[in-house]
C-alpha cells in the first residue's frame, strides 16, 4: 500500500486542527499557507473528511473547520481509510498461494495496527514536541 498526497495531506489537515483543538475553527487557508500546500486541493480533501464525521464545517467571517471529536478519539487509521480506502499492502491477496497470503496478512495487520494505534493527539503533540536540532550523531 503506498499512502498519496490524498492520505499525508489529510493527516495533515488533521493535525493542524488538532494542534488547535478548543480554540475555534480554523480555515484552509490558514492549514495551506502554514504547510505551503494547495487551498483548492485541501478543500478537495475535507469533504470527505467531513462525510465521515471527523470534522465539522463553520460557515461565516470567522468560519473554517473543527474536529468532530477530541483529538485522541481519531486514529490515523480513521482518516486513510476515509482518502486512501481499505487497508491492504496487495489486491486479491485471497487469490495468493497460502505462504504469500499469509505474509500479506501479516504484512497489512502490522499497518493497521500502526495506523489504529496513533491518534491525530500524538501526531500533533509529536510534531510540536519534535525539535530537529535537537538529534545528536555519534561517529
Amino acid at each position: 500500500m503506498k499512502i498519496s498526497t490524498k492520505g499525508r495531506y489529510g493527516l495533515t489537515i488533521m493535525i493542524e486542527l488538532a494542534k488547535k483543538y478548543g480554540e475555534g475553527p480554523i480555515s484552509l487557508k490558514t492549514i495551506a499557507q502554514a504547510n505551503d500546500l494547495s487551498e483548492h486541493y485541501l478543500e478537495q480533501l475535507v469533504a470527505p473528511l467531513r462525510n465521515a464525521g471527523l470534522v465539522k464545517s463553520i460557515r461565516g467571517a470567522y468560519g473554517g473547520y473543527l474536529l468532530s471529536k477530541e483529538p485522541a478519539q481519531i486514529t490515523a487509521g480513521d482518516i486513510i481509510r476515509v482518502l486512501e480506502g481499505p487497508i491492504t499492502p496487495v489486491e486479491g491477496m485471497e487469490d495468493e498461494e497460502p505462504a504469500k497470503r499469509e505474509l500479506w496478512i501479516r504484512i497489512r495487520d502490522a499497518i493497521r495496527d500502526v495506523l489504529d494505534s496513533t491518534t491525530i493527539e500524538d501526531l500533533a503533540n509529536h510534531s510540536e514536541d519534535q525539535n530537529p536540532d535537537s538529534y545528536m550523531f555519534y561517529i
